[in-house]
């Protein structure tokens, strides 16, 4: 038994000329800015790549508990405004963000190497040296 569709000789009609007319500029308003970011781990270290673009290395703060690392910035917006201005089309963010991640072994926090170029932020999160453990003696 054959499916039976309706024609329409208009259907490809549409196809022909899409791309042709310029469409209205739109962009989704719920997007927020997040920190993109690559963990690597070598023999006794992580090392991390995070993407932090337009936010100042002043406005960035690291901290790290134990195996816990918190990121966390703020990009600033400009205030500079012409006369006569219309913004037709804004897709840079500002504002807060912050990520958190836990890894698998503690870091050494004393040996934590932070630097920042160019909208990314490269920290090397050496581990902390395994203790041998203590043995208890049951009484």
């Amino acid at each position: 038994m054959a499916n039976i569709t309706r024609y329409d000789p208009f259907g490809d009609f549409d196809d022909a000329f899409k791309g042709l007319f310029v469409r209205p500029l739109r962009f989704d308003a719920g997007q927020q800015m997040q920190i993109k970011m690559d963990v690597t781990k070598a023999d006794n270290a992580y090392t991390v790549k995070a993407e932090m673009p337009g936010v100042k290395k002043d406005d960035i703060h690291l901290s790290v508990e134990g195996n816990q690392v918190t990121i966390s910035g703020e990009a600033r917006k400009e205030s500079e405004e012409k006369k006569g201005e219309e913004v037709i089309r804004s897709e840079r963010h500002y504002g807060k963000i912050s990520r958190s991640f836990t890894l698998p072994n503690d870091v050494d926090e004393a040996k934590v190497v932070a630097k920042y170029a160019d909208g990314v932020l490269n920290l090397t999160l050496p581990m902390k040296g395994k203790s041998a453990g203590r043995k208890i003696a049951i009484t």
